[in-house]
């Protein structure tokens, strides 16, 4: 399979505290990260283009990627997970349990065109979902696993993105599974 092209929706909570954004350097700045997460996550579809399922199997996805802090998470794992407080990262997946079994997704009606000659003519991005990021919950985790911002940010953003992919972590062995694997995308 040749590169996916992604099309990358990247926002920044405009609330979050400038100690924070400036810690997670680029990849908190509205512009510049959105750049480099496109690349980042591109090349993760790309290396784990040959594990995917067929129904994942596409030249061109979507999916969104957003910077919060732990209220609006807190939040989101009220509404969403039933618990209560703040977390990591959160993922919301589009594809549900059919298409990941085998069902074609339903195909979008998006209007994609990011002047791409490599994207299929006439073939709509396959919408993989939205991951969402505690900026606040990401720093303090990286304090106490002694490692910069910007790394724990990757670490949870490729977390996110292979929940997106399928990946769950039931028991301890799967998530032992799920943790190698993210640290073969961030290698």
């Amino acid at each position: 399979m040749s590169f996916p092209v992604l099309d990358l929706a990247f926002e920044v909570d405009a609330d979050l505290a400038p100690e924070l954004l400036s810690a997670a350097g680029p990849l908190a700045d509205p512009l510049a990260g959105a750049e480099l997460w496109h690349d980042r996550l591109g090349d993760w579809l790309e290396q784990l283009a040959d594990e995917l399922g067929e129904p994942l199997r596409a030249p061109s996805y979507s999916l969104g990627l957003r910077l919060v802090g732990d209220t609006a998470i807190a939040e989101l794992n009220g509404v969403w997970r039933h618990q209560q407080g703040p977390t990591d990262v959160l993922a919301f997946a589009a594809q549900d349990g059919a298409a990941l079994d085998g069902v074609p997704p339903m195909p979008l009606l998006l209007d994609f065109d990011d002047g791409d000659d490599d994207a299929e003519e006439g073939v709509e991005p396959l919408e993989l979902g939205d991951i969402v990021i505690s900026l606040d919950t990401a720093a303090r985790q990286a304090e106490e696993h002694g490692h910069g911002l910007e790394r724990e940010l990757r670490f949870l953003a490729s977390h996110g993105l292979l929940h997106l992919l399928g990946w769950d972590h039931p028991d301890q062995a799967s998530l032992e599974r799920m943790l190698e694997r993210q640290e073969r995308l961030l290698a």
